[in-house]
């Protein structure tokens, strides 16, 4: 029924949901907070981000166009119609709570299907708070549903939605291990699939940069959300002829602009990390580079707030056989390694085997355009430290991902192309 309201109906309901999201921003803020100890003014970001996308997609739901095709025949016209896929599973992660669910959702609803969120075990009330806001908004019972689970069954749950052929359309943001299993299960029925899957984003810093730029970039690419973020840096290459500069200067902004407490607390910058486990995750990263030879700058160990507390930490005379390089730490680890050549970088930064985000620092414009080009990523910062923006297409290559989320390109996922021949006219 859904799919049959008209695209400005549908359009108008979106728009409404975004106004309700920006007039309880605050409350949906401090619900980000209290589940995963996001500070709160990042919180507060996250809402604004989130709520964009249902307003975005509100746009977008009355330019989903077909196609007419000159036909090879006198009597025969030819039509490409785009509809809806039919029922999605949106399963999301918990370091973005609500913004992951909107960038989905937003899209997936504008295109006319109906949507079951299984939100993460972590960070279920940030689901059920904007399905509050979307009842409130006249979006009709049953086209946006919640599945919260526990981690017990959280496996089960994931499951049964890549499994059923009542669903069309699997939507995942998480682990590329997880991914994967997803991807398995859903091949089961052949079902459209879009995974937005772990990354390990080197950050470049070329000899011709702006050392005092790259330092701020380098800062807010890493340390958002505590270094919990998908597209957060997790290499750092540094060339010969600045290494030091930039290491020197990195140090001392950590060490002053960086606040770790708590998330309601006005000053706080880090907040904990989501458990235990993602602390031990840091430890072991740091254990293992400094038995190689890596040298702790700043940081390296437990802040004394509490368990799931760490300081922000940064180490130099990293190699890329240390783990730290090898693995997303997902954590405020940023580890240095000092190269010499550009295309020595290139080949460090391309050798994952998965590729969501990249960036660079150069004031070489030949440069530019060609380590752009070469870095093997979905998305690309040039100069920019925090690139993620509605309009623009958001996903990975390699092992990072299938297909693109937000932008023009986004519906698309949510849409079928359906040729029509209409014949003896």
């Amino acid at each position: 029924a859904w799919g049959r309201v008209p695209a400005k109906e549908r359009s108008a309901r979106l728009r409404r949901w975004y106004e309700l999201m920006m007039e309880n921003k605050e409350e949906l803020a401090r619900i980000i907070t209290a589940e995963n100890g996001k500070p709160l003014k990042e919180a507060q970001g996250e809402i604004v981000y989130s709520a964009s996308f249902l307003e975005w997609f509100a746009e977008e739901a009355r330019r989903i166009y077909g196609d007419v095709i000159p036909a090879s025949a006198k009597d025969r016209r030819v039509l490409v119609l785009k509809q809806p896929v039919g029922v999605a599973a949106i399963i999301t992660p918990w370091n973005f709570p609500s913004a992951m669910i909107t960038r989905k959702v937003g899209a997936a609803l504008a295109a006319g299907c109906t949507v079951v969120v299984k939100p993460a075990e972590d960070t279920p009330l940030s689901a059920l708070a904007l399905g509050e806001l979307a009842d409130q908004a006249g979006i009709p019972a049953g086209v946006y549903n919640v599945v919260p689970c526990s981690r017990q069954q959280t496996a089960a749950v994931g499951e049964v939605l890549c499994t059923d052929p009542l669903v069309s359309k699997i939507s995942f943001t998480g682990s590329t291990a997880t991914g994967k299993i997803l991807l398995k299960h859903a091949a089961g029925t052949v079902k459209r699939v879009s995974m937005e899957l772990g990354g390990h984003a080197p950050f470049i810093v070329f000899d011709s940069a702006n050392v005092d730029r790259a330092v701020a970039g380098a800062l807010a690419s890493k340390y958002r959300n505590s270094g919990q973020t998908c597209v957060c840096t997790n290499r750092f290459l540094v060339q010969k002829g600045i290494h030091d500069e930039f290491v020197k200067k990195f140090a001392k902004a950590i060490e002053k602009e960086l606040h770790v407490g708590n998330g309601f607390d006005a000053k706080t910058t880090q907040g904990p990390l989501i458990n235990e486990k993602a602390v031990e995750k840091v430890e072991k990263h740091i254990k293992d580079a400094v038995s190689q030879g890596a040298s702790i700058v700043t940081g390296g160990k437990r802040h004394s707030l509490g368990k799931n507390f760490f300081e922000p930490t940064l180490l130099c005379n990293v190699t890329t056989k240390m783990l730290c390089t090898q693995e997303e730490t997902f954590g405020p680890l940023a580890p240095v390694i000092k190269f010499e050549t550009e295309a020595e970088a290139v080949a460090i930064a391309n050798a994952a085997n998965v590729g969501l985000a990249g960036y660079f620092y150069s004031q070489d414009p030949a440069q530019i355009w060609r380590v752009a080009e070469q870095m093997e990523v979905g998305m690309v910062g040039v100069n920019e430290g925090i690139i993620s923006s509605v309009e623009c297409p958001f996903g990975g290559v390699k092992e990072s991902g299938l297909g693109r989320e937000g932008s023009k390109y986004g519906i698309d996922e949510y849409l079928e192309i359906k040729y029509v021949c209409i014949g003896g006219l």
